[in-house]
């Protein structure tokens, strides 16, 4: 079923009637990089595919080491109307090296697939002042030890806000039930996003600060960290966003660092 999912997507595409499957009137807009989500909705009919090709994680703790890899990590996203969107998220590949004092230990797989709707409240294109919100839900099919081995949801409130002299704000806050660590129900965990952004002819510029509140009963975390990164949008492929970015862990209870490449087309 995983496998079939992206196909089922593409089909969608494919089948999409001429009527609604028009030249873009709006520029390309990516779920990536940085942590934080955009409001812009694709225009009616379009298809975005978007992947990290290579992530890396390197989270040192007192008495161990864990090494998390992505290879892949894909999101696909359709426009059905001018103010929504459909999105589905899924890593093919997922690799965790644990070494602790007992040795070395592995875990690798596929995650969870995730399913969201964007719907705009206000500027569909992410221009000026642009509001949207993002229901979603993680299905547990990925492997275990990868994937969360229960249902989990969500609610993201993408916002972005045009300054002067091209910068741009971003805010992403965030609300999830989520699995307990020792199985027996679930409990909240809670998102926060603010990042400034700048375009440089093809490229733009960006920083985050990114905080993640889990409440677990058996013992609640906190993880912050700053992020930087950089997107490419060559002048001969309007539709193509080439990225790169790292993220620096501010506290002990976060991973040290997390690098990653990738690619969004539009289609």
């Amino acid at each position: 079923m995983i496998r079939l999912a992206p196909l089922l997507l593409l089909a969608a595409v494919s089948g999409t009637s001429p009527a609604l499957a028009q030249d873009s009137s709006r520029d390309l807009c990516a779920n990536r990089p940085g942590r934080g989500s955009p409001p812009c909705i694709l225009d009616v009919g379009r298809f975005q595919v978007e992947t990290s090709l290579v992530d890396f994680t390197h989270d040192k703790q007192p008495g161990s080491v864990v090494d998390t890899s992505l290879f892949a990590d894909l999101a696909f996203r359709l426009g059905i109307s001018k103010t929504s969107e459909l999105q589905l998220a899924w890593s093919p590949y997922v690799g965790v090296k644990t070494r602790d004092l007992s040795g070395v230990s592995r875990v690798s797989g596929y995650s969870d697939v995730t399913l969201a709707y964007r719907q705009s409240l206000a500027n569909p294109d992410g221009s000026g002042f642009s509001i949207a919100v993002q229901p979603y839900v993680s299905a547990p099919v990925g492997r275990k030890g990868i994937g969360a081995g229960a249902w989990q949801g969500g609610l993201a409130v993408p916002i972005s806000i045009a300054l002067p002299s091209g910068f741009a704000l971003g805010l992403t806050p965030q609300a999830a039930v989520v699995r307990n660590q020792a199985h027996d129900g679930a409990h909240l965990n809670w998102t926060g996003v603010i990042g400034v952004s700048h375009p440089i002819g093809p490229y733009s510029l960006g920083a985050e600060l990114y905080a993640n509140r889990d409440d677990d009963p058996a013992g609640g975390t906190t993880r912050a960290t700053f992020d930087l990164f950089t997107a490419w949008t060559p002048p001969w492929a309007p539709d193509t966003q080439f990225d790169v970015g790292l993220n620096a862990g501010l506290n002990r209870q976060t991973p040290d660092y997390e690098a990653y490449l990738g690619i969004a087309r539009r289609f």
